[in-house]
């Protein structure tokens, strides 16, 4: 198997004045795969993007870009790597065309029109090339960022947030793009808060809160193992309370009386759902419809980071 193209081990990083950032964090990412970063603000996302792009020094441990170490080797590892911010700096009074041009440049990379034409047009722009920046819409303007990421063709591309604050259209847009960018062999990391954005086009997940990543897994094992799943059960005639017969299962009440939650294991070889149907005969209640719902990567993801801070 492959050497993963990125490799973290025990990374931390303290600012100065003290702030911890990051937890011994470690991590290995492999080519070709799209990870989301999921975990709320300040959990220390941008920090580790930061850190592996080389923008901030690590107070200790390593990060590893195909081999290359992001401190020793800081040249060869930026040349591989392309980055959208979350914050939108561009040079208000240049043509969209010059400063993705002006981007390529600074990683020493010989001028190729037909090349940022290329980029322009997978992200709608071609047709803006001659515009200055200031004319064009805050969407556009965050096509323009990945445009200079992409600029120089990286292995890498991390995005930090970078549907926050777009319309759908434009949402649903970057993500087919990212798809795109998957194909072509492109490695994507990115941020989000969007627990759909992460759901929609991610290979693994991880969850960072407090600068310590609580987990890192492939999605759909992820919400396999760790989702529960409910019954819901809506019944002829309101109960005030759950009959005795039923106390051994894990019932709710809900609907003003109406209806029955019963939360059971995804993975438990017997749900109970056939003994269960069967008590709620015996004790007198009348089903009048059934139906299942499973936990959303939402509900994983707040309760995880529930939990740390309870522990804490």
């Amino acid at each position: 198997m492959a050497d993963p193209i990125i490799r973290i081990s025990g990374l931390n990083k303290i600012y100065e004045g003290g702030m911890q950032a990051l937890f011994d964090v470690s991590l290995d990412v492999e080519a070709g795969e799209i990870l989301a970063l999921l975990g709320p603000n300040g959990a220390g996302k941008t920090s580790l993007i930061s850190a592996i792009c080389g923008l901030t020094r690590p107070s200790s441990g390593t990060i590893l870009v195909s081999g290359f170490d992001v401190v020793k080797d800081f040249r060869a590892t930026r040349q591989m790597i392309g980055l959208v911010p979350q914050e939108i700096t561009l040079e208000p009074f240049e043509t969209v065309f010059n400063t993705v041009s002006f981007t390529r440049g600074l990683f020493g990379k010989k001028a190729d029109p037909a090349w940022i034409e290329t980029v322009l047009d997978s992200l709608s722009l071609l047709d803006k090339k001659d515009s200055k920046v200031m004319t064009l819409s805050g969407g556009m303007k965050r096509r323009v960022l990945i445009a200079k990421a992409l600029s120089h063709a990286p292995k890498i591309l991390f995005l930090d947030e970078p549907t926050a604050g777009v319309d759908v259209e434009l949402r649903q847009d970057m993500w087919a793009l990212v798809e795109t960018l998957r194909q072509r062999g492109t490695t994507i990391i990115l941020t989000t808060h969007y627990i759909e954005e992460a759901e929609a086009i991610a290979d693994r997940i991880g969850i960072i809160n407090r600068g310590r990543l609580l987990l890192v897994e492939e999605k759909d094992g992820l919400l396999r193992r760790m989702g529960s799943k409910q019954l819901h059960i809506e019944l002829q005639a309101p109960i005030s309370s759950i009959p005795d017969a039923l106390a051994n299962y894990d019932l709710a009440l809900s609907r003003e009386g109406m209806g029955l939650v019963y939360s059971y294991d995804v993975m438990a070889e017997r749900t109970g759902i056939v003994s269960l149907l069967g008590d709620l005969g015996k004790a007198g209640l009348v089903l009048r419809d059934l139906r299942t719902e499973q936990s959303s990567l939402e509900d994983i993801f707040v309760g995880l980071v529930t939990e740390q801070e309870q522990g804490e």
